[in-house]
């Protein structure tokens, strides 16, 4: 038994929004985090590995400095990592990315006992498409919104956080699980993880190593081979800063009264 987590370098929305011509983000130029949802994901993986001693996988698609999130990963307690990275993989939609995604995973190998996690969606697109997308091309049971896992032989029972209620399923291993931030608290790198981590193995699988893949169909992966196409990318306009009217009497009310009609708000 292995467990594959599927995470993603997302940028950090607390910081500076770049955006290139074509209307996609420009990655390169803005300070990146690991996928919040991804980091619930990781946590329950590692839990499932201390319980049955199973090693751990983490996989991203993305450029080459995705390395150094794959490495925090490692040194979480991850015993290896896969990042997938390509030109030709560059500007892929949910549609494009779960089909190169799923392909890496099929070559890595997916064995009867085996479990895929990804977060429930990343910030960066809040599609939650990604995850159910692999698991539809792989042909495995896949479970969203897992707020609850259990493991027992060759079956994993989940229950689902959904807006009205829970609902447990009880599904067969190999099989996708989505994470929520409900599930559990990601744990912190350990100082002997940060040193491991850089004894222990990453894999780079470019579109060389996929190419021969049933899924990787170059038609279909890339920014010109993804049906979803961008129209356009802005940050947002910087609002105002607000006005405070001090006081609780009737000129203060009649005073707030006459700004809002002067602004024909009222």
């Amino acid at each position: 038994m292995k467990i594959l987590v599927c995470v993603k370098q997302v940028p950090d929305t607390s910081g500076k929004i770049a955006v290139n011509p074509d209307g996609t983000l420009n990655r390169a130029s803005m300070q990146t985090i690991i996928n919040p949802d991804d980091m619930n994901a990781v946590e329950a993986a590692l839990k499932l590995k201390d319980e049955t001693g199973c090693p751990v996988y983490a996989v991203t698609m993305g450029p080459p400095p995705a390395e150094s999130m794959l490495r925090e990963l490692m040194a979480m307690g991850c015993d290896g990592s896969y990042l997938v990275s390509g030109r030709e993989f560059g500007g892929s939609d949910t549609y494009a990315t779960s089909q190169i995604l799923a392909a890496a995973l099929d070559t890595i190998g997916i064995e009867e006992d085996d479990i895929l996690f990804c977060g429930r969606q990343a910030i960066d697109g809040d599609t939650a498409q990604v995850g159910p997308q692999i698991a539809e091309k792989l042909h495995i049971p896949q479970v969203t919104y897992a707020a609850d896992i259990h493991k027992d032989g060759n079956t994993v029972t989940v229950r689902r956080m959904l807006e009205d209620g829970y609902m447990t399923i009880k599904v067969k291993t190999p099989c996708l699980i989505t994470c929520i931030k409900e599930l559990n608290t990601p744990r912190y790198m350990s100082v002997a993880g940060i040193f491991g981590a850089w004894q222990r193995p990453m894999t780079v699988l470019d579109y060389e190593a996929l190419k021969d893949n049933a899924l990787i169909d170059k038609s279909t992966i890339g920014l010109s081979g993804s049906p979803t196409n961008i129209l356009t990318s802005f940050t947002p306009p910087q609002k105002g800063a607000g006005r405070m009217l001090e006081g609780n009497n009737m000129a203060t009310c009649e005073k707030l009264a006459s700004i809002l009609a002067e602004k024909h708000y009222l």
